[in-house]
């Protein structure tokens, strides 16, 4: 059943999405990853004999899973075709779901317009050390030179 999951997930990724990346994770489901989507897909063995348990959610900043928005139990000998319309359909419901605590996900006030929550943030690899920061850098500097300085002058 495992091999045949690898397999149906590697034909199910080419037909889903031009861009993926299709592994086992530690619960032994296989994952195809859209990164340029933002999206994941996981396929996993049920109880029945031909079923699988398809769930799908969101990529979050950083590259770490969120939880499955949604999940369906699909019959493994439907097809290609039909278990990827029921992906496109988790993966629509996915979309249309809110990411509720997000940081920076983009919300509607009641007037239509994005949130001012919505704007991009700076990433942390473009900040730079700010004045407070090279002022206290200095005043430590300073102290340790004075205390330098008045150990070379009581001993000398």
């Amino acid at each position: 059943m495992r091999t045949s999951l690898r397999e149906t997930a590697g034909e199910l990724a080419k037909v889903l999405w031009r861009e993926h990346i299709v592994y086992r994770d530690r619960a032994g489901q296989v994952v195809i990853r859209g990164e340029h989507v933002r999206r994941w897909i996981s396929l996993a063995p049920t109880g029945g004999h031909d079923e699988i348990l398809v769930r799908a959610g969101r990529i979050l900043d950083g590259g770490t899973t969120a939880p499955a928005r949604s999940e369906a139990v699909v019959p493994l000998s439907a097809g290609t075709a039909e278990l990827a319309a029921a992906c496109r359909r988790l993966l629509a419901e996915t979309a249309a779901d809110p990411v509720p605590g997000a940081p920076g996900a983009p919300g509607r006030a009641r007037t239509g317009r994005p949130r001012a929550s919505a704007k991009p943030r700076r990433a942390r690899e473009e900040r730079h050390t700010g004045f407070g920061s090279w002022l206290v850098i200095a005043c430590m500097t300073a102290l340790v030179g004075l205390c330098v300085y008045s150990l070379v002058m009581t001993r000398g």
